[in-house]
Order: structure tokens, then sequence, then C-alpha cells
């Protein structure tokens, strides 16, 4: 069965733990309706990497970029294994601009991605990419929550 309600599906991730559940709900949703995956992860340089800084700036990146290339690739094994095609998107800058802008520059139709769910001053320190992505995306987004609550 598929659908022409999604054809194209962003799943964003930055490798942790807690987008394991979205990469699960996203590769379900495009099996169910015959949508293309892209894997998609930002190599942050918009803050991580200060341009001031430069002893071992190339290396920290390359890590970076490495991490991103693993993250990507694991998705596609899994999107793969359930019959789902995925593309892999590696991109650099600010995670939430970076995000919107291949979503709306691509015809996505859902952009699916995971959080923390933090609240207070943690959420007030670190931020939220997804809530940034959630009020700037003319897309669809489905964020889905990891399983434990902060």
């Amino acid at each position: 069965m598929t659908s022409d309600l999604y054809r194209n599906i962003v799943i964003a991730t930055d490798g942790s733990a807690n987008t394991r559940r979205a990469i699960s709900y996203g590769i379900e949703i495009a099996k169910l309706s015959g949508a293309t995956v892209h894997a998609l992860h930002v190599v942050n340089t918009s803050s991580t990497i200060s341009e001031n800084w430069t002893a071992g700036k190339e290396t920290i990146y390359k890590i970076m970029r490495c991490d991103g290339e693993k993250v990507v690739s694991k998705i596609k094994q899994i999107g793969e294994d359930s019959g789902v095609e995925v593309r892999e998107v590696l991109l650099d800058g600010c995670p939430s601009d970076e995000i919107i802008n291949f979503a709306e520059n691509n015809n996505v139709d859902l952009i699916v991605m995971g959080t923390l769910g933090k609240t207070g001053l943690e959420k007030f320190l670190m931020g939220s990419v997804a809530e940034k992505v959630v009020r700037g995306s003319k897309v669809p987004v489905m964020v889905v929550r990891t399983g434990k609550q902060s």
C-alpha cells in the first residue's frame, strides 16, 4: 500500500540515543506510504567550532563529519532492511536552519526528528533544535520523544 501523502521524508538525526525512536517512526511511515527517506545529519559548524579556535579545528571537524557519515549510513541500512529507499544527506551549518532549508528546497512532505523533551534551565541553556525546526518550518514536523522524561 502506498500513499501520495508522503513521498519524501526527512529523518533528521544527531546520532544520539534519543533519535532511535524517531528513526523507527520515520522508517515505518515511509514503508507504509512508499516514501523515500532522506537520512539527514548536520555537522554543527555554527557554534561547535568557533571561528577564533584554530588548534585542532580541522581534526574536530573531521571527527564530527565521520560520526555524521556513520549515523546516516546506519539509517540507510535500517531502511534497506525494511524495504525503504534511503538517501544519505550530510550538511554543514546550523542544524535547525539546514534541516528547514533542505526540507523546503527538496519537496519534503514530513520531517521526523527526536527530542529529549528538556525543560526549564536545561532547555534555556542548551536550546532545542527540534523546537526551532517546529517553529520555523513550513513543512510538517513529527517530533518523537525519547521514552524518558527529564
